[in-house]
């Protein structure tokens, strides 16, 4: 089933809107990656990319009870789909629109600071409202902003969360259950996530350099995508871009590290190939998951490869956006939905150019004319537990 997707929201640490996020991808410009003026618990600095609070809208804004950064940033993406998306709500109904966001953080970061100004107070804020955590939260928040009365929830699987929220979607709109669905993610940068990955010593000292022998762990990022799904056959919606393949695989090899040979990788990304009912020479380009930590980047590398897709013009955005955990399958989507729509170009990949014998070379995009129209997009998002998402977008006319 191909499900049509709107002209996405989006913002996070590369822009505030698709333009800005587009020309920072096309120029590789990784500047949105800046030194944090704070420091983590052992005393050291790190980078981060982070939106910059002038850009985002009032949190006076929102509800009181949801006026968290994490919604903050999901206001920003939804404004910019907020005309057509009341439209598609006129047409079908409140009750037919369902949202499906992911999420890792949610509001945890107002978590810590009301338990912060418990410590010093001896009491919680009358600001905070403990439902601002729930990992529901974000898509109860756009549900009440849009006044949306259909199907209402939170996916959180650790870095595939948003990506496995395009699979729920496109379930609820199969069933029936819903004409219309409001999905993508959003996450927001926060003490408990940055110092955990810092305890994992997963973290990099600098801006991250994926698939590079240098790389030597994530930079932590904050974003919010988002889109409107209709069903292809429905006409609700221009069909520029649809989903055309997706799959999702657990290999539970171990809590924290990929499997080395990429199991679960390979059979996600098979079956969002078969899926979509294309060959390997239909594909146009590969966001790769790329996170730069060793581990990753060398399973990756090596399962892409399996399948026959080293070849593939590719690249991890993630060193444009930081890894946006929960948000990072809806921030790859905007740059897959970007490449299919624009026609000029693909996101570059930015790294040192040093390439690690020990993992298996890919095609590493720099910014090279384009020697065909880009059909076919592949997404890839892994996450802790061995939880892997694979997801195929391709233009809307195929």
């Amino acid at each position: 089933m191909k499900i049509s997707l709107s002209k996405p929201g989006a913002v996070c640490a590369a822009g505030v809107s698709c333009d800005d996020i587009w020309s920072a991808a096309l120029a590789g410009d990784n500047t949105g990656l800046s030194l944090a003026n704070d420091k983590l618990n052992d005393g050291s600095g790190y980078y981060h990319g982070k939106v910059a609070d002038n850009k985002l809208p009032a949190l006076s804004e929102l509800p009181v009870t949801m006026r968290t950064r994490n919604n903050q940033l999901l206001l920003c993406a939804l404004k910019q789909i907020e005309v057509p998306l009341r439209t598609v709500i006129g047409q079908v109904g409140a009750h037919r629109v369902a949202v499906v966001l992911g999420t890792s953080t949610s509001g945890i970061a107002s978590g810590e600071e009301a338990l912060a100004h418990h410590e010093q107070h001896g009491e919680l804020p009358d600001t905070f409202n403990y439902k601002m955590q729930e990992m529901v939260a974000p898509a109860e928040c756009l549900a009440e902003v849009m006044g949306i009365e259909g199907p209402t929830y939170g996916i959180s699987t650790a870095c595939s969360s948003s990506a496995r929220a395009f699979m729920s979607a496109r379930s609820l709109l199969a069933s029936g259950f819903a004409d219309a669905v409001v999905v993508g993610g959003v996450d927001s940068l926060c003490k408990l996530t940055l110092n955990g990955f810092k305890a994992l010593e997963s973290m990099a000292a600098e801006r991250c350099n994926p698939f590079s022998i240098n790389r030597s762990g994530i930079t932590i990022g904050e974003a919010a995508g988002v889109f409107i799904a209709t069903r292809k056959e429905d006409g609700l919606q221009d069909d520029l871009v649809c989903l055309t393949g997706a799959q999702s695989t657990s290999d539970a090899h171990h809590m924290s590290a990929p499997h080395p040979e990429g199991r679960g990788a390979v059979a996600a990304m098979r079956g969002a190939l078969y899926e979509a009912g294309i060959e390997t020479a239909d594909l146009s380009y590969i966001n790769l998951h790329g996170t730069a930590t060793p581990l990753n980047d060398k399973m990756e590398a090596h399962a892409v490869t399996e399948l026959g897709l080293q070849d593939i013009p590719a690249s991890s955005t993630k060193a444009l956006t930081g890894h946006t955990l929960g948000a990072a399958g809806a921030t790859e989507a905007v740059m897959c939905w970007l490449a299919l729509e624009r026609q000029n170009g693909l996101p570059k990949h930015v790294w040192d150019g040093q390439q690690d014998p020990d993992i298996k070379p890919l095609n590493l995009y720099q910014g090279e004319p384009l020697a065909k129209t880009v059909n076919h997009c592949l997404s890839n998002s892994f996450a802790f537990g061995g939880n892997n998402v694979s997801l195929v977008f391709s233009k809307g006319e195929l």
